[in-house]
């Protein structure tokens, strides 16, 4: 599949010549940013979210930092509420919350090198957010047919097949999957190397014996014959010879979801959601699947606890009186224990 060429955000304009002027204090905190490692990643999206800010305080006249308020940035608040897109919906509360953070950031990074005299957002309540589940998590037969389309006779769909396997037995992001180098599996540990991972952190992640199989075989099947010297050194290459961008793997994978006819949607992270929750049900401790998917807080490992609910229906199904079309009778013996169905309470548990 070829890559479609990516236009990265535009940058602020020059800073101009107020050394005070709102715009060059935000392409300082930019530079900041960069000085102080955080990832091009971060840095590129800040961009994004502080350029509608300035462009927003340009048009009414805001030039200069010292110019904003408390109040300039709830009226801000406010336009990011009633704003309205191309298509007539609303922003979402995430992507209202994320330019008012970035708001925030920049004006406590002013406060912080003296700037200002004063931090107007300090004080700035930003919108509350809700705990979204996932929208959709495929079932191990849903797996197994995505991991069928693609038509292991031919070159690319081997190299696709191995892909699929690798995002379905170790749950990485898109970004550290097209990272993926040739030396980074481990066969004879089980593992894969993460490298600069999100926070570029880099983790050890475990990977199944089948994903392995996979891998191997695309390894000395497929990939000679991708390669374009100087070998770039990517596990997965593309028709190109070069390594994969994260937007081409989600249409990749999104396109093999599809043909799947499941019914559901979804790229890379879609088999991510489907890691995290089977391994929850299938008895993992929520501390592992934290590790196993890099996340730097359990509480956004603990959202999938929701979703691997499988005790818990067998349990509802055991217990609730209106749970099955067979009225169950207290004491009926056609209605087996919790004990017997291996529902019983946890070790260590009061019952």
């Amino acid at each position: 599949m070829p890559q479609r060429k990516r236009v990265g955000p535009r940058p602020l304009p020059d800073p101009g010549p107020d050394p005070e002027g709102l715009q060059a204090h935000a392409v300082a905190w930019l530079e900041w940013l960069r000085v102080r490692n955080y990832s091009e990643d971060t840095v590129k999206d800040r961009i994004v979210q502080i350029r509608y800010f300035v462009e927003w305080c340009a048009a009414r006249g805001l030039t200069r930092s010292s110019e904003i308020t408390k109040p300039i940035l709830e009226r801000y608040q406010r336009f990011l509420f009633h704003l309205r897109r191309s298509d007539g919906r609303p922003l979402t509360f995430y992507t209202q919350e994320l330019r008012l953070r970035t708001v925030k950031g920049l004006f406590k990074y002013l406060s912080k090198t003296n700037r200002i005299l004063s931090n107007p957002a300090a004080d700035l309540e930003l919108p509350r957010l809700g705990r979204r589940l996932p929208r959709h998590v495929l079932t191990v037969p849903e797996v197994e047919a995505v991991l069928a389309q693609p038509d292991i006779t031919k070159h690319l769909g081997l190299r696709d097949r191995a892909l699929l396997e690798t995002l379905y037995s170790t749950g990485i992001r898109r970004k550290e999957l097209a990272n993926l180098a040739v030396h980074d599996v481990d066969e004879e540990r089980g593992t894969v190397l993460v490298r600069q991972g999100k926070g570029k952190k880099d983790r050890m992640a475990p990977i199944g014996e089948r994903a392995l199989a996979w891998i191997e075989k695309y390894r000395l099947e497929v990939r000679p014959e991708l390669v374009v010297e100087p070998d770039c050194g990517a596990l997965f290459l593309t028709m190109m010879g070069e390594g994969f961008s994260p937007g081409t793997l989600t249409e990749l994978v999104r396109d093999y979801v599809d043909k799947a006819q499941l019914g559901k949607r979804g790229g890379c992270h879609l088999f991510r959601h489907t890691v995290a929750t089977l391994m929850l049900e299938g008895g993992a401790d929520v501390r592992y699947v934290q590790e196993q998917l890099g996340h730097a807080q359990l509480s956004t490992t603990q959202i999938y606890t929701q979703v691997a609910i499988r005790t818990l229906k067998a349990v509802h199904t055991a217990t609730h009186p209106g749970a099955t079309l067979e009225r169950k009778v207290h004491g009926h013996p056609k209605t087996p224990s919790l004990a017997a169905r291996g529902l019983g309470p946890r070790p260590g548990v009061k019952a």
